[in-house]
């Protein structure tokens, strides 16, 4: 089993950074994630909380020998469901691969909540994990894979919300009404 965790804050607000988690995708820097459907969204009469269920469809070019051991083809999907709770100002998402899971399995789960300063923090886990204990080699390998995939993907996906939050409210800061009527 590979782990992989990362933390950080982004300069914004966690209500900026809520509203802008629904405007990550499409995006030029996480070009693999070509689909969001939205599955299912309710909202806790009691508690405030809104239930987000999505499915992201993924196109990703995997090795050869994955594609020829284990079948497949470079369509992906992946099971998200979030949590928003504007009551604790705490956000969780936790995603899981609905493609290939019988031969590996990846688990993901972020958290947003107020940092002070203003700020955001960020908390995201993974647990990689290859179901194939009878060729153990293939298995190494394949989790390996699959571990520098998701970390690749990590950063990317950072680097593209960092973009939607600073288009979404920094840039919009920026315009005032003379330059926008220009």
């Amino acid at each position: 089993m590979h782990y992989f965790s990362q933390s950080f804050n982004y300069d914004h607000s966690w209500a900026h950074v809520v509203i802008g988690m629904w405007h990550k995708y499409p995006n030029p820097h996480c070009s693999h994630v070509v689909t969001v459907d939205v599955i299912d969204r309710s909202v806790d009469p009691a508690t405030g909380i809104i239930r987000t269920e999505r499915v992201l469809g993924c196109k990703q070019r995997a090795p050869t020998w994955i594609v020829k051991l284990f079948g497949g083809s470079e369509d992906a999907f992946v099971r998200e469901i979030s949590f928003v709770d504007p009551s604790t100002q705490t956000t969780t998402i936790s995603s899981v691969n609905l493609s290939l899971s019988q031969f590996a399995t990846c688990n993901e789960n972020i958290r947003y909540s107020p940092a002070p300063g203003g700020c955001t923090s960020f908390h995201q886990t993974a647990e990689i994990q290859a179901r194939v204990a009878m060729w153990r080699m293939a298995a190494d390998k394949l989790e390996n894979w699959l571990a520098m995939r998701f970390e690749q993907n990590a950063q990317l996906g950072k680097l593209a919300f960092t973009d939607v939050l600073r288009q979404l409210w920094e840039d919009a800061k920026d315009k005032t009404p003379a330059s926008a009527a220009a």
